[in-house]
């Protein structure tokens, strides 16, 4: 969870292209030259660097600035639609990884576009255009899980990352680590920029998509994830993501059936 992978692969050239990833396979960690777009318009997609993890299902992308060594993941049979972009090309000014919201039409341009990366015509270079518009216009999410470094902040999220579920106080936790809480709380706001609940909600929201991705019941998906009921985990994805826990499910299988 805390320690990126050693062994980093230089892949000049972001290719814009499609592909079929199995459940539970990636793409080891590398590096492009290129921006990249990485959506997945089935199954889940996550994507680790040295400072976190960003995670997408169907309704988000994930924008990857040139020079980010990081590797994909996915959940779920996955269909992983990559875009390159040159690194001068920047459409959104974006200097770190970023999860963007995909509307119907953006997502049916990312599909289109990479379908057949050899066609040079004059009409895909319009689709190319209205596709770069389109993101322009993409509302970021602020869907992000970042790694900590200090070794007290590591523990703590170390024992939620093996049982989100567990619903202990950070003053319970820290005590179990040997760090107090108002120590932990520091961490937590300067290294993560974010409070505890909040990392623990990105946390759960996490876990929650990987499991859907396995199709599980949204009812096992809420309690596995550590919330009281199903209703109060719905009522917190849909604030996320902007669609229910079922929707999704709904849409993954779908698309499997596309």
């Amino acid at each position: 969870m805390c320690q990126f992978m050693p062994e980093i692969r230089h892949a000049p050239v972001a290719r814009t292209l499609v592909q079929r990833l199995p459940a539970g396979t990636g793409i080891d960690a590398h590096r492009h030259d290129d921006h990249q777009i990485a959506y997945a318009s089935r199954g889940v997609l996550s994507v680790t660097t040295d400072s976190g993890r960003w995670i997408a299902p169907a309704t988000l992308a994930i924008w990857v600035p040139a020079g980010t060594v990081h590797e994909h993941r996915a959940y779920g049979e996955t269909d992983l639609h990559t875009v390159g972009l040159p690194a001068t090309e920047n459409p959104l000014g974006l200097a770190e990884p970023t999860v963007l919201a995909v509307g119907p039409l953006l997502r049916e341009l990312i599909i289109s576009y990479t379908r057949d990366p050899t066609d040079l015509g004059a009409e895909r270079d319009r689709l190319r255009a209205v596709l770069l518009d389109q993101l322009r216009r993409s509302p970021q999410q602020p869907i992000q899980l970042p790694t900590p470094r200090d070794p007290r902040l590591v523990a703590v999220c170390e024992l939620l990352h093996d049982n989100p579920a567990d619903r202990r106080p950070l003053a319970r936790l820290g005590a179990q680590v040997g760090a107090g809480e108002r120590t932990l709380s520091r961490l937590f706001s300067g290294e993560l920029h974010m409070t505890f609940p909040q990392w623990r909600t990105q946390l759960r929201l996490h876990r929650a998509l990987i499991l859907l991705a396995e199709d599980l019941p949204v009812t096992t998906v809420a309690h596995r994830c550590g919330w009281s009921s199903a209703s109060a985990f719905i009522d917190v994805f849909r604030r996320a993501f902007g669609h229910t826990p079922g929707r999704r499910a709904l849409l993954n299988r779908v698309e499997a059936a596309a």
